[in-house]
């Protein structure tokens, strides 16, 4: 990813229209708060980061989000849609770890989605491309390394129509380059429309590929914002998305 791409994205998504907006979200399991009056909005063709340390309450979000999770309180409105919009026709959650069909050969398993989407021949092709995948299409989903089976399922999600991606620690299992690589189709992704929410625990991954950022602790959103509003809401003008966290949590 090249930094005139993370300009231009950001500049876009600044002046983004919303697409839905996250109302007093709130979750509990037993004595434990997961989600506390959690709120933010999303905005249409950006990449939003839900950052936060492991236990923060990122997946939980991304479950009630996708409405995988019955909440509490609060709901999640949609905006800048065709009303009435269900979850599964506005967005597609990809979490992580996931693994499926996995006796199934890659090219089988991509072939399949592709065809339940709609998706044309020359659709799954440069899907394949995009992720790098082409090496893995002859192995049995079980055999992939974990890189490729992150690859696959990536491939899986760019297949889909939906207008909003949601994926959890969409770099896990990449070395630095791969991880450059699948930023880069991330802000090609956004640049073409889709708006992305990706939850990450790597803050320097996070700065280096999201517009904006919520950042969570303890099931509380602590700052919403570009990484400049954050730095103003701390005074720390030169500041790193590392130390306004720090700073903020």
């Amino acid at each position: 990813m090249t930094l005139s791409i993370a300009i231009s994205g950001r500049r876009v998504a600044e002046r983004a229209p919303l697409l839905l907006q996250v109302a007093a979200l709130s979750k509990r399991y037993g004595e434990q708060q997961a989600l506390t009056d959690v709120a933010f909005d999303v905005r249409v063709g950006e990449v939003l980061g839900l950052i936060g340390p492991n236990g923060a309450g990122k997946t939980t979000l991304l479950e009630a989000l996708a409405g995988l999770l019955p909440v509490d309180a609060g709901e999640v409105r949609w905006l800048h849609a065709p009303a009435p919009v269900r979850h599964r026709e506005g967005m597609f959650y990809l979490p992580d770890g996931l693994r499926p069909w996995e006796e199934q050969f890659t090219w089988r398993v991509l072939a399949f989605f592709a065809a339940a989407h709609g998706r044309t021949e020359d659709n799954l092709a440069a899907t394949i491309d995009a992720v790098g995948l082409a090496p893995a299409l002859d192995k049995r989903v079980l055999a992939l390394s974990k890189g490729y089976g992150r690859r696959l399922m990536l491939a899986l999600a760019l297949l889909t129509p939906q207008p909003l991606l949601l994926m959890d620690e969409p770099f896990d299992g990449f070395d630095l380059r791969q991880t450059r690589e699948v930023m880069a189709l991330i802000r090609r992704v956004a640049a073409g429309g889709r708006t992305l929410v990706l939850a990450i625990h790597q803050l320097a991954d996070a700065e280096r590929v999201c517009d904006r950022f919520v950042l969570l602790a303890d099931g509380a959103v602590r700052g919403v914002g570009t990484i400049d509003e954050l730095r103003a809401k701390t005074g720390l003008a030169a500041a790193g998305l590392e130390d306004v966290f720090l700073a903020l949590t």
